[in-house]
């Protein structure tokens, strides 16, 4: 038989992307273990819908601020060091907070320095991919897929604590949970892995340069590496579609399922465990068979597609009128839901962090990165307080948005798709 390219890809990868993939399931006993009732317990704390989305906009906002001068930190601290001490500032810190959380300005706190998180994703990203095969780069985020995924295998863990303490004091011993696991993982992470080829010249090249003169640098690289790079804009393009969307699913999901569909707080857990679940198997069955080319457009069009018609049903389902719970018929739907986004924001999650590791200029990752991290904040920002706004109108509202952004996508990616070239190429082009 001939060996699964994932488990083939996982077996051999070396230094750095093995380190960052490996101690990626970690994720998923400490942060990903509560993330999903974040939004409930905002809920259960006082706060409306529309402070919620106001929070989910103010964060960001944050993000977009971090991830302006994430190149230049990355450039200046390493891509090893700034992982190290963002993800400090970014997870730890902030779960510490929720941990405590009493009101709106305990969440809006947490909310600001969260926003750090842009900032060692890029440079999490660089560590990972800059030393890696550029042919296996589809193959590896396919791989931090399956790994974040892996969460599904924990969540039964907060169901339990949930349905036995309650919803508050279970949350906030997972958030305590989340920063001393995340410690530990920052820690191995930091221990296994080494400063990259173009880490380390990018370190010698910014050291005595002021921040602001490596700020004002910016314009060079938004002039030439990305105004004049079609694939570069179209990356950028689909990363930001992809964020709104996902900001809008992982802040108003659980408040539809709990609060327009009837489903118990303990149950919450359960959906993202079978969606992750569902991802897994279709990484290792499906979606390397659909991906497995160099023309990554008809995967990117079907993806598109599949993850419209996921949204397009929560919409649709109707609200619970039991009063001992949904009907199975309204679970029967979040089921098709749950496949088709595991499908459909799998394959997307994949190859739109393929195609922008592809189209992006090797030596000048950090800084082109953080630009479009940049821009991709500043475009999802608003979609979070207008999806407040449509959730206290009517609960399944902000699904209308994301279909409406995921169809502008897949007509983008019809339209207007940039084949991947090499680096010489896009050089070349871009000169």
């Amino acid at each position: 038989m001939t060996r699964n390219p994932l488990v083939d890809t996982l077996a051999h990868l070396k230094g750095n992307p093995r380190a960052a993939v490996w101690t990626e399931p970690m994720w998923g006993l400490s942060m990903a273990l509560v993330l999903p009732y974040l939004s409930v317990f905002m809920v259960s704390q006082g706060l409306q819908d529309q402070q919620i989305g106001l929070l989910a906009t103010i964060g960001m906002v944050s993000q977009m601020f971090f991830g302006l001068a994430s190149g230049i930190i990355t450039d200046k601290l390493g891509r090893r060091w700034t992982t190290a001490i963002f993800d400090v500032l970014a997870w730890v810190i902030p779960s510490i907070i929720w941990a405590v959380s009493q009101n709106f300005w305990y969440f809006l706190g947490a909310a600001l320095v969260n926003g750090a998180w842009q900032v060692t994703q890029n440079s999490w990203d660089c560590l990972m991919v800059e030393d890696a095969d550029r042919e296996q780069l589809p193959k590896i985020y396919s791989l931090v897929k399956v790994a974040a995924d892996c969460s599904a295998l924990f969540a039964p863990i907060a169901a339990i604590l949930v349905a036995r303490l309650g919803l508050e004091h279970a949350v906030r011993i997972l958030f305590v949970n989340a920063a001393i696991i995340m410690s530990a993982k920052i820690i191995i992470l930091f221990r296994a892995s080494t400063e990259t080829s173009t880490g380390r010249i990018r370190m010698a090249e910014t050291k005595g340069v002021s921040f602001w003169k490596l700020l004002a640098d910016y314009r060079g690289v938004i002039t030439h590496l990305i105004l004049k790079s079609p694939g570069t804009l179209f990356a950028l393009a689909m990363m930001a579609l992809l964020a709104a969307v996902t900001l809008i699913n992982n802040t108003f999901w659980p408040v539809l399922v709990t609060g327009r569909l009837g489903v118990p707080d303990a149950v919450l857990p359960f959906f993202p465990m079978a969606r992750s679940m569902l991802s897994i198997l279709l990484f290792f069955t499906i979606i390397p068979r659909l991906t497995g080319t160099k023309d990554l457009k008809r995967p990117t069009i079907i993806g598109f597609a599949i993850y419209l018609l996921g949204q397009a049903l929560l919409f649709l389902i109707p609200a619970s009128t039991g009063v001992s719970g949904p009907a199975s018929y309204i679970y029967a739907l979040l089921a098709v839901n749950l496949l088709l986004d595991a499908f459909g924001g799998g394959v997307l999650f994949m190859l739109s962090e393929s195609l922008v590791a592809l189209h992006v200029d090797q030596a000048e990752r950090s800084r082109v990165m953080a630009i479009q991290r940049m821009v991709v904040q500043l475009f999802a920002a608003p979609f979070g307080w207008i999806a407040g706004w449509l959730s206290g109108i009517g609960r399944a509202y902000p699904f209308i948005l994301t279909a409406i952004l995921l169809t502008i996508g897949l007509l983008i990616a019809a339209v207007k798709w940039v084949p991947v070239t090499s680096h010489a190429e896009t050089k070349q082009r871009t000169a």
